[in-house]
């Protein structure tokens, strides 16, 4: 199942170059508008987690969200090794998980940044949801399909009923 592997790089990889275009190209805090009245492109940066959870906690937090992302890709590494290979959907979930937790905690390795860079902004009537970007989008997607697998996949690891 380590072949999911390249579905996390390729996540990383698209959510690195979008962050890139976006400190390119967008000004901190300016909209450009894609979507009048909906959906704005407007770069932000997040020292928090999700919702800016903990974002003025005065540092300590950027080395607890590092130690913690590196713990849990560890995990989910090791998750994705063990399924077995009829676990299409869970392994597909967890490839997503990876790749985004790696996208957001490379920001916050890298010196220059320090802080997870965002910059999809949706709201409706002046009322905005949290931005975000490309490592989240495959976070939440990542947990939705793992939530469907609960549904849908047999688990591979449950005992099979005996037969008399």
């Amino acid at each position: 199942m380590i072949r999911w592997l390249w579905l996390s790089a390729v996540v990383l990889l698209l959510d690195q170059v979008s962050k890139y275009l976006a400190e390119t190209y967008l000004r901190l805090g300016v909209p450009r508008p894609v979507i009048a009245g909906f959906f704005d492109l407007r770069l932000a940066y997040n020292p928090g987690a999700a919702f800016s959870f903990l974002g003025s906690a005065g540092g300590w937090q950027r080395w607890f969200f590092i130690g913690l992302a590196i713990a849990i890709s560890a995990w989910l590494v090791v998750w994705l090794y063990r399924l077995h290979k009829d676990e299409r959907v869970t392994a597909f979930g967890l490839a997503l998980l990876l790749g985004g937790a790696v996208g957001n905690v490379w920001d916050r390795i890298m010196p220059s940044r320090a802080m997870v860079v965002d910059f999809l902004d949706f709201y409706i009537n002046g009322m905005h949801w949290p931005a975000f970007n490309v490592a989240d989008i495959a976070i939440c997607c990542g947990a939705g399909a793992l939530i469907w697998a609960m549904f849908t996949e047999p688990n591979a690891n449950a005992e099979q009923p005996k037969k008399r």
